[in-house]
């Protein structure tokens, strides 16, 4: 251990050699080293701590990934990429400071190596410290010295990576500190329990059967008497929290909401329980009776109406074009701005509204409880026009199909066919028409905000090939179409 150790402290002090810290001028050796001191604390697991001291190499010295692979293995390697910034080369890093803090926050949320989260850990540890000395000597002063002055940003990104990194590090010193310099800085970010010794309760779901299915989570039937939704390993204490407490307030406005009494750990994710006796999703009732699909349609648009004739006062619940103006901003407007702008104009339009949404409404959220429906997911409750519920359910059933029908069939855990038949009859029972007339009028309108979230599903990928080109081009001319043909989303 010692040797790659040494070799590493070598290297490293000869790489940085000349360089001093921002804030304190400090030789900036000393800064990887106290990430390695960190990483001792956590890890006996000699590669992540070298890892630890040369870490900031191919940032920010004429250091390559090859070299350090070729001197200290391909391990080593692969974690110091991890925290390696992505460069924009001849842009000022205050300008590219967003992007390279989102590029960078996306590769750590999609890890589940223990040695990346550890060394991510370590190094904002090492410099949070730094920021909160100088913090408590200089004080809002202090912003000036940096890249990114707006210290609202720097809040944004540390406790992005605190909420990344809890589940699996809550129990360690290392993050407790880190928890206690963010709340330093930022008073009542986090809460001051999270600095102390907590311990979630550890479920397993071995043997459980796995009864509904969602775009971030599965739910599994954990006993007679209690399901547990289990969130993917992208979403955060924050995030399950966060739902949690939106599904407690929808309840008190009059939804028909099963209520979670417990965060709980389930290996390296985080889980919800809820007391669901004898029950499960809609989706499995219309799978097993697909004959009866008229019949759940109508039930469902009679809990949309539930929802949507909820009228929100205050900001409890925040405007759905929340979600939906990034999709214009990312996707849209980098092909057409005029286009784009007309887009999110229209979009924006849609907050004027005041009613309740759902957010994620299918029927694989919605559980039968002795023949009652019951919403479980309420992470995206927000308020708006209706026809952004429409747009995502249109979605869901029928436009992620377009490209690849199974991708419906896996998601709804009923055929296709079937998934577009029920939007249909959905729409119908909701406008309580037949009027074809205005069904193609509102379904073109759920249809053009679809069509601008796929659009930008392409866009955050990093690379886009000739197929995904031509499908964005052909969403583009869809667009373009309907913008002529109407100037409200709204009915």
């Amino acid at each position: 251990m010692m040797k790659l150790l040494e070799e590493a402290i070598i290297y490293a002090t000869i790489m940085h050699q000349g360089k001093t810290r921002k804030l304190n001028k400090i030789p900036y050796i000393f800064h990887p080293l106290e990430v390695a001191q960190i990483l001792a604390t956590l890890t006996e697991d000699e590669e992540i701590i070298t890892a630890g001291i040369l870490h900031d190499i191919v940032e920010d010295t004429d250091g390559s990934m090859e070299e350090i692979e070729s001197r200290f293995g391909k391990r080593v390697a692969f974690l110091v990429g991890s925290e390696s910034e992505k460069k924009y080369p001849g842009e000022d890093k205050s300008v590219t400071w967003q992007r390279r803090k989102e590029d960078s926050i996306l590769v750590l949320k999609n890890s589940t190596d223990i040695g990346v989260k550890m060394l991510w850990l370590a190094d904002k540890l090492a410099n949070i410290r730094s920021i909160a000395r100088a913090y408590s000597e200089l004080g809002e002063e202090m912003w000036n010295s940096l890249n990114q002055k707006d210290p609202d940003k720097h809040r944004w990104y540390y406790q992005s990576i605190a909420e990344t990194l809890e589940l699996s590090l809550n129990k360690t010193g290392a993050f407790k500190e880190f928890i206690q310099h963010i709340n330093f800085i930022w008073p009542g970010t986090f809460d001051s329990e999270k600095t102390r010794y907590k311990k979630y309760k550890e479920v397993s779901i071995e043997g459980c059967k796995v009864i509904g299915r969602g775009a971030k989570s599965e739910v599994y039937r954990y006993d007679d008497e209690l399901v547990i939704k289990v969130f993917n390993e992208n979403n955060t204490y924050h995030d399950v929290e966060q739902e949690i407490n939106s599904s407690r307030r929808a309840f008190i406005l009059g939804l028909p909401t099963a209520i979670s009494f417990g965060i709980v750990s389930v290996g390296n994710q985080y889980g919800a329980m809820y007391e669901l006796v004898d029950s499960e999703p809609l989706s499995n009732y219309i799978a097993r009776a697909p004959g009866q699909v008229d019949y759940y349609c109508k039930m469902m648009s009679d809990l949309a109406h539930t929802i949507h004739d909820i009228k929100i006062e205050g900001n409890e619940f925040p405007p759905a074009t929340d979600r939906l103006l990034p999709y214009v901003t990312g996707g849209i407007m980098q092909e057409d701005e005029k286009l784009g702008k007309k887009c999110y104009e229209l979009i924006d339009h849609l907050s004027e509204q005041k009613n309740l949404l759902h957010g994620d409404f299918h029927t694989g959220n919605v559980f039968l409880l002795k023949g009652e429906p019951l919403l479980i997911d309420m992470g995206r409750v927000s308020y708006g026009h209706p026809i952004v519920e429409i747009a995502d359910v249109y979605y869901f059933y029928v436009v992620i199909g377009e490209e690849d029908p199974s991708s419906v069939e896996n998601f709804m855990g009923f055929p296709y066919t079937l998934a577009k038949k029920y939007f249909d009859l959905f729409l119908t029972h909701y406008l309580n028409t037949d009027d074809e007339i205005i069904l193609n009028e509102i379904t073109e309108k759920a249809a053009l905000i679809c069509y601008v979230r796929m659009i930008h599903k392409y866009h955050k990928k990093t690379d886009i090939d000739e197929a995904e080109k031509k499908k964005i081009s052909n969403y583009m001319q869809k667009i373009s179409s309907l913008l002529n043909k109407y100037d409200s989303l709204e009915f």
